[in-house]
């Protein structure tokens, strides 16, 4: 075997400028493989973080109406919607995909909300408890968190974010200041922000407000003092954290399903807890990317099969010039099996040194795609490895067939062959 490598080696270099252009094919057909492959892989996570975010895992389970969610201002609380308890919170966290979880209240709108003179226009204010910072992705960016006792009791005490200090304290350190919350003052104890650097790729209108319902500001209140603005307690939502990624729609369903077997509302009514099931959106684009993309792999493999032709009608070549060589090793006893293995190895490291030139050339190309066309690019190890396999067997395959004619030469016409 490896006389026979040595062999194929002596005859690549012996016709350098030959055995190039032989190779193209092969290093072409690789080389656009590779890149398309990289291109898809570094889309699909581009769509997976522009919904999820990168890192987070976090699903919301909400209370819904058929496929509304429920305006308690003006529909008030529905019957049979009982309280969350730790018991129930306890069952959720012991899910196997589930990190972590956090039960909160919220309303999207604050229709007052001041401080002096100045009224933040549009907010949100969230009744927390103790894990929701963590289990949301949040940290303390300046002041203090809520004690423990904050948690328990009935303290006037928020937690704002930058968007909320920057429409209505400005300049003003917000530490220490009193917001009037429907008509009850509040003290700042700090300002929250994202753990994660992450910011969703903005491509159209759709997207810009789908991230500002998200990013507006937002005010945090202890779950505990929730019926203090608004009179009463209102249903919870629920924020299960994954334990990764793709645990993520197990995560939502199997809460929404514990949620739900709480309930007592009338079957008619159609309200049920469900999960903002991200990724399954992110699923749904990436499928339709990848339809389009497998299409360019298809194309891009043709050039593949270019390239083997090209690799035996090369190999044929050889085994014509070689005649005599052949004839001479035939006379000294050497059997077919042995020929036909010293042919079929020249073709394999042929198409193999084309795969590997035509890798590296893909990694290349795949950069210089992801410069001039601002999309990203995640390299694949299992692309690679498949290429290099699949440029062997290329070898193999093309390679067959002069090799078989080299091993059923006869040997005295062989060597009486001019």
């Amino acid at each position: 075997m490896f006389e026979n490598i040595r062999l194929s080696f002596q005859g690549i270099f012996s016709h350098k400028i030959r055995s190039f252009l032989t190779m193209l094919g092969i290093i072409i057909g690789i080389a656009a493989i590779i890149a398309i492959v990289s291109t898809i892989k570094g889309t699909q996570e581009q769509i997976k973080n522009n919904l999820i975010g990168s890192g987070n895992n976090t699903v919301t389970v909400t209370l819904k109406k058929g496929d509304d969610q429920i305006d308690y201002q003006w529909e008030g609380v529905p019957d049979g919607v009982p309280v969350i308890t730790k018991d129930v919170k306890k069952q959720i966290e012991d899910v196997e995909q589930v990190q972590s979880c956090t039960v909160y209240r919220y309303r999207s709108y604050i229709d007052s909300l001041f401080y002096k003179n100045k009224m933040l226009d549009s907010g949100s204010v969230y009744g927390i408890d103790e894990d929701y910072l963590d289990t949301a992705g949040y940290q303390i960016e300046r002041g203090k968190g809520f004690s423990p006792a904050d948690y328990k009791g009935t303290s006037k005490v928020c937690l704002v974010d930058d968007t909320v200090v920057a429409s209505v304290f400005g300049d003003v350190d917000p530490i220490g200041k009193i917001l009037d919350i429907r008509g009850e003052p509040f003290t700042v104890l700090g300002v929250v922000t994202e753990s994660t650097d992450f910011e969703p790729v903005i491509n159209s209108i759709e997207d810009y407000w789908m991230y500002n319902q998200q990013s507006g500001g937002k005010i945090y209140i202890p779950s505990e003092a929730w019926p203090i603005i608004f009179s009463y307690d209102e249903p919870q939502n629920v924020i299960a954290k994954a334990v990764d990624t793709d645990s993520m729609t197990q995560a939502g369903k199997k809460t929404a399903d514990i949620l739900n077997e709480t309930l007592s509302v009338n079957d008619d009514s159609g309200i049920k807890y469900k999960s903002e099931d991200l990724l399954d959106q992110a699923k749904s684009l990436q499928d339709l990317s990848s339809s389009t993309n497998n299409m360019l792999i298809w194309i891009a493999s043709i050039s593949l099969l270019v390239g083997g032709i090209g690799v035996m009608n090369i190999m044929l070549v050889s085994v014509t010039e070689r005649t005599r060589e052949i004839g001479l090793k035939k006379a000294l006893g050497a059997r077919r099996g042995r020929i036909l293995m010293q042919f079929l190895t020249e073709a394999s490291v042929l198409t193999s040194i084309g795969g590997l030139i035509g890798v590296a050339a893909g990694i290349g190309l795949a950069q210089v795609v992801s410069k001039m066309a601002e999309v990203p690019v995640a390299i694949s190890t299992p692309a690679i490895i498949v290429s290099v396999l699949f440029s062997m067997v290329v070898g193999i395959v093309f390679g067959l067939i002069p090799s078989i004619k080299a091993a059923r030469l006869n040997p005295i016409d062989a060597l009486r062959y001019e």
